[in-house]
């Protein structure tokens, strides 16, 4: 069992910076893929970034390549996303989901946290 606790959303204007973080549960965080997705509201669950236990291989969807960046550190049981040059697209609740194997579909993802909001004004 892994829990997942996200943090770090807010209201920001358009071109700025957040850093998201989501801190894991269970001895087990490394041998879990991590990943974030959002859902603007009316849309179906996106997937944005993805990373190996090791952290060692990353992917990322085409509408966020370049601006933001996933990283973990298993010795604290953390997984971040620092999100950059932020546009109004992008606001929405961004989730933190782990997963055994590598995948960008959300319904194979095992544990998920409650999301943190993300606000891009414009």
């Amino acid at each position: 069992q892994v829990q997942l606790v996200e943090s770090g959303g807010g209201l920001v204007q358009a071109g700025g910076s957040l850093r998201l973080s989501c801190a894991a549960s269970g001895h087990t965080f490394s041998s879990y893929r991590m990943g974030w997705f959002r859902q603007a509201p009316g849309k179906e669950r996106e997937f944005v970034a993805t990373i190996s236990g090791r952290g060692d291989s990353t992917y990322y969807a085409d509408s966020v390549k370049g601006r933001f960046t996933i990283s973990r550190d298993n010795a604290k049981n953390m997984v971040y996303l620092q999100m950059n040059g932020l546009k109004p697209g992008d606001t929405a609740p961004y989730y933190c989901a782990a997963a055994r194997v590598l995948t960008y579909s959300a319904v194979r993802y095992d544990y998920w946290g409650q999301g943190t909001q993300v606000t891009v004004s414009s």
